[in-house]
Formats: C-alpha cells, sequence, structure tokens
C-alpha cells in the first residue's frame, strides 16, 4: 500500500464536472493498493494517517497530528501510484491490485479512517477525477507498508 500523504489548506475533487467532495485544514491521501496487500496494511496505514505529527503548534513545531487538530482527511484513490516505468514508454500496472481486489480494501481503509471521528470525504473509486490541492507547506511525504 502507498499512500501520498499531503497536509493540505484544502482539498476538494470534481468527476464529470461535479464537486463530489471538499476539505478544509487537514490531509490529502491519494491512496494506491497493491496485488499483494491485506488487512494488516491497511491498519498500519490508517493509525499512520492518523497520527503523524505533520501540524504545528503555537512554536512552530510539527507536533500534532490530523486527529490533534480535529482535521479533515480527503481520501482519493490512484491506482497508478504502482506504475512502473522502469522499462519502455509506457507505465506498466501489474503491481497494482485488480479494481476486485483494490476497491474492498479502499473501501475499508476509508471505514477506518473514519473510526477516528474526523470528516472523511472521499473521491469516486475508478472515475477519472480533477483532484484540487492547496498543499500547505507544502508537506508532502510518501508512506508505503
Amino acid at each position: 500500500m502507498r499512500v501520498i500523504i499531503q497536509r493540505v489548506k484544502s482539498s476538494s475533487v470534481v468527476v464529470a464536472g461535479q464537486e463530489i467532495a471538499k476539505i478544509t485544514q487537514g490531509l490529502n491521501l491519494l491512496v494506491g493498493i497493491a496485488a499483494t496487500d491485506t488487512e494488516a496494511e491497511l491498519d498500519w496505514m490508517t493509525r499512520k494517517c492518523l497520527e503523524l505529527r505533520l501540524f504545528e503548534d503555537h512554536d512552530q513545531s510539527w507536533s500534532k497530528s490530523v486527529s490533534d487538530i480535529n482535521g479533515e482527511i480527503l481520501v482519493v484513490s490512484q491506482f497508478t501510484l504502482y506504475g512502473d516505468c522502469r522499462k519502455g514508454r509506457r507505465p506498466s500496472f501489474s503491481n497494482s491490485a485488480s479494481p476486485a481486489i483494490a476497491e474492498p480494501l479502499y473501501n475499508l481503509f476509508v471505514d477506518k479512517l473514519k473510526q477516528s471521528g474526523l470528516k472523511v470525504a472521499t473521491g469516486k473509486f475508478g472515475a477519472m477525477m480533477s483532484v484540487q490541492i492547496d498543499n500547505d507547506g507544502p508537506v508532502t511525504l510518501i508512506l508505503e507498508k
């Protein structure tokens, strides 16, 4: 499982010209599910996303998590995170989970994040999406399990 985690001032998703999700201060998560992923990876990733200290406190040190600031989370499925570009000119996505495997794991990840009580919004699995990200900092990290 790969997640691009971004600290954002705001983020939103548009599908077919309609805004379907929007958050204010918090995290934008671009989520890739590998063919070998299981629920064990989801548990680790959920904990990491909710507890990683990426937000500043009064002395501007990164000592607060999205949970600490009662932030919001936007989760967007992105199978292209497992694109392999080492050979040729066209990426191979053979390491990405098939939709039949990825969608239930993606939905379970979202459900686990929602158990935190934070506002969690999502894109639309498998859709062509336009994602607007107002990256704060910018702060962008890659998490992998």
